[in-house]
């Protein structure tokens, strides 16, 4: 959310108070996200829910590939859409994938790496897009969600007789 308009002015010529407009919207898809995603909660499963999220940041993303501007503010809206539940349920998960006994340390080492990767990754994208360009910030949300897909799902397929109750 933090290089959006950076990169929306920069790299498609958008104006810059449109550009802080569209990136604003980013943030208004995780607020409306959170919201709606309390009732989709109670039809999908945690594992469901990251899932969906993660589609939906994929589907955004394309978005914000796409050639023009048209479909910039979609894009964020629907990539804010997609980290809405994200991160809710892999807290509320934790009991689950490593037990009652461990959850309390796991959920601050969680919320550690939270802050660590908002502290340390915009400053980072910050140089690589200074030297190299901001046309990498798609490309870069689509690493990091790749990186996030590979790694909740090898969590879920370790931990899944744990969820299922069986350990």
């Amino acid at each position: 959310g933090l290089w959006a308009s950076s990169y929306l002015t920069l790299s498609k010529g958008v104006p810059a108070d449109t550009a802080a407009a569209f990136a604003g919207l980013f943030y208004l898809g995780i607020t409306v996200g959170r919201g709606f995603c309390g009732f989709v909660t109670l039809r999908f499963n945690d594992t469901q829910m990251i899932r969906l999220g993660q589609t939906l940041i994929a589907v955004g993303i394309a978005l914000l590939l796409l050639p023009g501007s048209a479909a910039l503010p979609v894009g964020l809206v629907v990539i804010g859409l997609g980290c809405a539940p994200i991160y809710p349920c892999i807290i509320h998960e934790t009991p689950a994938n490593f037990g009652k006994n461990l959850s309390m340390a796991m959920t601050g080492i969680q919320m550690a790496a939270a802050y660590v990767g908002v502290t340390l990754l915009s400053p980072f994208f910050g140089v690589l897009a200074q030297n190299i360009t901001m046309q990498l910030y798609p490309w870069a949300l689509l690493a990091m969600l790749v990186l996030m897909f590979i790694l909740s799902e090898q969590l879920h397929k370790k931990t899944a007789a744990r969820r299922a109750g069986k350990v």
